[in-house]
């Protein structure tokens, strides 16, 4: 009756609601850092927006995204048509996995790195390809993946800066991998994180699409535009896979409130400068903290810390729950990967592990 791909699957378990959990611990409290959202919010813009209430929500969205897709296309410099919009970049894969991969296709992948990848491959029935990023540095092996190309790779999902482990892929081995692989493999910078990202050497994609019409980019409002509950992202794709990847898309996948939120957002780059700095500072609080304590970590580009806790990790995650501090373990054997928070949320998560790490 249903795929068998899907015998091997299970569906996704949101966490509980933050309000249930409290209750349930007897906590005043809970500090979610688990799933990388912004602590700081969103732009005031989109709270007027939010607050004016001045859509009508009796009438479908703007199917095309038309207001929104312009402003991206012009904040990018890129044309408009070559701008497809998905509810959040979850949507975004799910598109693209569905337009291009058949059974008996394979994608490429980093591991450890964002799950739903392989999730649609598998889903559409292709094999994906996972190969492990270096363990001391957690970067991923773009070599590796060129050399595992063969004739059935349809993709090569290069997260960057990569998920779970924040490390980057350099504009130098961007480039080397498009060199190396043939022009009808998509090769897909999914940047959920690109706001981020401090290093000197992160890569500039959008100067390759010129050069490599195989490239598509990613990019989200979830993260530090701070729209996560709005589920608004989009990708920068090639023109002649404008109409097969709209075919796929559902006709009205975006909501008008969402729309309009992230429009606001995109004009408002000083809010992403603040929490662009906050970020770096609140990074530096964990990196100090595991320094001290002789813990390796991953040097982050993203709004998360990636370390090995030299515990088990699934207790340590239940210990720092009860705590009050919801984290996000079971990526990598005693491995944590904890959000950055404001500085006092930060401050407290390191105070919590911390007494957890000196019990007897």
């Amino acid at each position: 009756m249903v795929k068998s791909a899907l015998n091997a699957l299970s569906a996704y378990k949101p966490g509980k609601p933050l309000e249930e959990v409290r209750r349930e611990l007897g906590l005043q409290k809970i500090y979610k850092l688990a799933s990388n959202e912004n602590p700081f919010g969103t732009s005031k813009a989109v709270s007027r927006i939010l607050r004016e209430g001045s859509i009508d929500l009796s009438y479908y969205p703007d199917g095309a995204g038309r207001v929104l897709r312009e402003a991206i296309a012009k904040f990018h410099d890129v044309p408009t048509d070559q701008i497809l919009l998905g509810s959040g970049l979850d949507d975004v894969i799910q598109i693209i996995s569905r337009a291009v991969l058949e059974p008996g296709d394979n994608i490429i992948e980093a591991a450890p790195t964002f799950s739903q990848y392989s999730l649609h491959a598998t889903i559409e029935g292709a094999e994906t390809i996972s190969l492990p990023v270096d363990e001391t540095t957690g970067k991923s092996d773009l070599t590796a993946m060129a050399n595992a190309v063969n004739a059935r790779t349809k993709i090569i999902w290069l997260c960057n800066p990569n998920n779970p482990t924040g490390t980057i892929s350099t504009q130098r081995e961007v480039l080397t991998l498009l060199e190396s692989v043939p022009k009808d493999v998509l090769v897909i910078s999914d940047e959920a994180y690109y706001e981020y990202a401090t290093s000197a050497d992160y890569p500039d994609t959008f100067a390759l699409l010129d050069q490599f019409p195989n490239v598509i980019i990613m990019r989200t409002f979830s993260k530090i535009y701070g729209l996560a509950g709005l589920r608004i992202g989009y990708a920068i794709i090639p023109e002649a896979l404008s109409e097969p990847l709209n075919i796929v898309r559902l006709p009205f996948n975006t909501s008008s409130i969402a729309q309009s939120a992230a429009t606001a957002a995109l004009a408002d780059q000083a809010f992403v400068k603040k929490c662009v700095d906050a970020n770096t500072s609140g990074l530096q609080q964990w990196y100090d903290f595991l320094d001290a304590r002789g813990l390796t970590y991953y040097k982050s580009d993203a709004n998360f810390i990636f370390f090995d806790t030299k515990r088990d990790a699934t207790e340590l995650f239940n210990k720092l729950l009860q705590k009050g501090y919801i984290v996000r373990a079971g990526l990598k054997p005693n491995w944590l990967r904890i959000t950055i928070g404001s500085t006092q949320e930060n401050q407290g998560c390191i105070q919590a592990l911390t007494s957890i790490l000196e019990e007897k």
